[in-house]
């Protein structure tokens, strides 16, 4: 019987449930997105803690058959979005639950790791940064626009925006033009059909490792207000604006940092014409770092990146064990 992971990830947008194998294999993936009314950009907390507890009910019969052929030793949660020991939402408290409960049942351990460590565990996963001792992050979804030094002992935060978030930004405007929350991939369906012309400006600050976002959601939410510009050109300006942006950014941090490979993770790096309007911009820009994408379906959130942050911290406590017993 082989042995397995198994992590929990319950954040503002999906509840998520992942197997893995002690060698890394993905055995079991449950995503589901929490559902928000049509018209709204969110849930309050106490909402989203409900919807979790709904959700996860229907992960339980499927993860049932995949633990009659494994055994698991040891469970993840992520327990908050990132590291800082301030960083708080109520969310994160139903995956610790159930994987607390989950492990004391099991008897085996339980490892905490947050949202953001989760995300960047689950991008790297099969690519070159997998095992790398450092590189540049930019962290992008609705409640992150982080600009990050990952290494082996920490994460450091370089930059990253002093407003809205790149995915907040997305889902405003997408909810403003009718579409439904989260936005995105809806929004990227109408900027397909759009041509960008660059008419959202840059707003960067700190030497280009800080942005704002604000004042384009004020621009766009102005323009679908006046009726003046066709709702696919509004769409592709944003994923315009989004490339542009993140390509200052990531350039800004590497001439600081020195570090030449970046990952660019997230909701919103989960969008192939962001990626490929940022991969055309990087082009264009000398001294830019070499970006690596995660695979598009572990980009987004999901519990792959807890539950292999949780292999990794079951084999880091082998390792500490074996020496002590030496």
């Amino acid at each position: 019987m082989r042995e397995a992971v198994i992590g929990f990830d319950t954040s503002n947008y999906r509840s998520s449930v992942a197997v893995v194998t002690l060698e890394g294999e993905i055995l079991y993936q449950f995503r589901e997105l929490l559902r928000v009314p049509e018209g709204e950009r969110g849930l309050r907390q106490s909402d989203a803690v409900f919807a979790h507890v709904r959700n996860l009910q229907a992960a339980w019969e499927p993860l049932r058959a995949v633990l009659r052929e494994t055994r698991p030793v040891a469970l993840a949660a992520s327990v908050r979005p990132r590291d800082p020991e301030d960083s708080y939402m109520p969310v994160f408290h139903v995956g610790k639950t159930m994987a607390g409960l989950l492990a004391a049942t099991l008897d085996v351990p339980c490892f905490e790791t947050t949202h953001q460590r989760g995300h960047l565990a689950a991008a790297a996963r099969g690519t070159e940064l997998e095992e790398a001792e450092r590189f540049l992050a930019l962290h992008l979804s609705g409640g992150t626009t982080d600009l990050l030094r990952v290494e082996r002992d920490g994460i450091e935060p370089l930059g990253g925006s002093l407003d809205l978030h790149a995915g907040q930004l997305v889902d405003r405007v997408g909810v403003a033009l009718g579409l439904g929350f989260p936005s995105g991939p809806e929004l990227e369906k109408l900027a397909e059909r759009g041509s960008g012309e660059g008419r959202l400006g840059c707003s960067m600050a700190e030497g280009d490792l800080c942005c704002h976002f604000s004042g384009a959601e004020a621009q766009a939410l102005r323009w679908i207000r006046d009726g003046e510009v066709p709702r696919e050109q509004i769409a592709r300006e944003v994923y315009d604006l989004l490339a542009r942006t993140i390509a200052r950014m990531l350039c800004a941090g590497s001439a600081g940092t020195g570090l030449r490979r970046a990952l660019v993770t997230g909701g919103v790096a989960s969008s192939e014409l962001f990626r490929s309007l940022l991969r055309d911009r990087l082009r264009k820009r000398r001294g830019a770092p070499e970006v690596c994408f995660g695979a598009p379906e572990l980009s987004g959130d999901n519990a792959v990146g807890v539950a292999l942050t949780g292999l990794r911290a079951l084999r880091e406590s082998k390792s500490t064990k074996g020496r002590e017993d030496r």
